[in-house]
């Protein structure tokens, strides 16, 4: 697919990637190239041989042009505009060179990440030690071979894929263990409540039997008694004691729950794969983004419809599977977010926020459904929804790897499914489909 740089076309098929392998042929089959060069015969080769290997392929004639696709010119457009996944950069170009066209890149935060490769008629060692200082991350000599060029794009789509998904896990995993250390030492003194709680209740009850018992032994007490009566409230302590007992139970039991949460979320002690209640699962991780859920000054407060089917423990990695229900069920409230923004004061009086969990087995699968009525998606960003980097989503707030981790953990670890199904304005739909029995090693 061959796609002009000033007039960007829908990607034209939906495709699931089947995850962060990296197999020979390409790793994202709608792995988007940009590619920069003055010579049109030079565009038209590398379009048309990278096209038949599946990348999606945008050309620009010079450096300016390059600059002004990507929105480095245009910080108005600059947040909005669709970044490639990699760029093979020509160096003589006669308005900008190549080498100032990849420090301006590197430069600005949004599009640093970006792997170049340079593509030169230059070969001189000077050349090509000035290409990587400025950023390159690989030089290739014209006249170049097409079998080269298409390996060597596709061994820096796998290195930054692979980065992004070390990254993606010390990342996850430093979060699992500072969730579960947190959640010990909060455990440990709730524990300590926890347990005197009942003889706290015990002790209020024996003490306010006996003082019911004394006023009724003796109803006119010295006059004393009944002024430091008066001045405590005592008819007040007697009917409220017992409700403040019965808070602070309510209280500690909630903290317990959470903390209960927060350890089945981590689950560092479960990577292996083993029975579990995928109820658990997805219950701790909706109490985990229960702040999320409630109102707030901005949004609405989305109601969660919970549809479960009884099921016995599935077999899968509940660490890995909590992950997934972490990312789908976070990108439902985004999406829901994201949608209230645009809508009116009248709108929002008739919109409810809804997030739909559905649970269902069969003789062959466990399906689950997570479902919301948020904004929704164009065909063009779901044919790119589980590729590595991809995301709609401001700098900062995205890394473009929730949904690509996730199709990995489901396909290859549970060899099961993860699918999308969405409709721009009406909302979306992820299903996860886990075999079922499981025979997996």
């Amino acid at each position: 697919m061959t796609h002009s740089i000033t007039q960007p076309q829908p990607t034209d098929h939906l495709n699931f990637s089947a995850g962060l392998s990296f197999p020979t042929k390409a790793v994202n089959p709608a792995a988007t190239v940009l590619i920069v060069d003055d010579s049109p015969d030079n565009l038209r080769v590398l379009s048309a041989t990278l096209s038949q290997s599946n990348y999606d392929i945008r050309c620009a004639k010079n450096g300016t042009m390059a600059l002004k696709a990507l929105a480095l010119n245009s910080p108005r457009r600059s947040a909005t505009a669709e970044l490639p996944d990699l760029i093979l950069l020509d160096i003589q170009m006669p308005d900008i060179d190549g080498y100032e066209v990849c420090a301006r890149l590197k430069a600005n935060a949004r599009t640093q990440h970006i792997p170049i490769i340079f593509i030169s008629a230059l070969d001189a060692a000077l050349d090509k030690v000035k290409a990587f200082a400025v950023g390159g991350v690989d030089y290739i000599t014209k006249p170049f071979q097409m079998e080269e060029v298409i390996v060597r794009v596709q061994n820096q789509l796998n290195l930054q894929a692979a980065k992004a998904q070390l990254a993606q896990a010390e990342k996850m995993a430093s979060l699992g263990q500072l969730v579960a250390g947190i959640a010990h030492e909060i455990n440990n003194p709730v524990g300590f409540v926890q347990g005197n709680i009942d003889y706290l209740d015990n002790y209020v009850q024996d003490l306010l039997t006996l003082l019911k018992a004394y006023q009724q032994q003796y109803p006119d007490p010295p006059e004393g008694i009944r002024a430091i009566a008066a001045n405590i409230d005592l008819p007040h302590i007697q009917a409220d004691l017992p409700n403040i007992v019965k808070s602070m139970t309510l209280g500690t039991e909630r903290i317990a729950s959470i903390v209960s949460s927060l350890r089945n979320f981590s689950r560092l002690d479960e990577s292996e794969h083993k029975p579990a209640d995928i109820h658990e699962g997805i219950d701790s991780t909706l109490l985990i983004l229960e702040s999320r859920l409630k109102a707030s000054d901005y949004y609405s407060s989305i109601e969660v419809i919970k549809q479960y089917q009884e099921m016995p423990p599935v077999l899968c990695y509940p660490g890995s599977l909590n992950q997934v229900f972490m990312n789908l069920i976070a990108n439902a409230i985004d999406a829901i977010e994201d949608k209230q923004q645009t809508l009116t004061d009248s709108d929002q009086a008739d919109y409810q926020p809804q997030i739909v969990i559905q649970t269902e087995q069969t003789a062959q699968a466990v399906t689950i459904r997570i479902q919301d009525n948020g904004h929704g998606m164009e065909e063009s960003v779901k044919a790119r929804l589980f590729n590595p980097f991809f995301t709609t989503k401001p700098v900062g707030k995205g890394t473009g790897l929730g949904l690509a981790i996730s199709s990995q953990i489901i396909h290859e670890k549970h060899h099961g499914q993860l699918t999308c199904q969405s409709q721009a304005g009406i909302g979306t739909e992820f299903v996860i489909t886990l075999p079922f029995p499981q025979d997996l090693v």
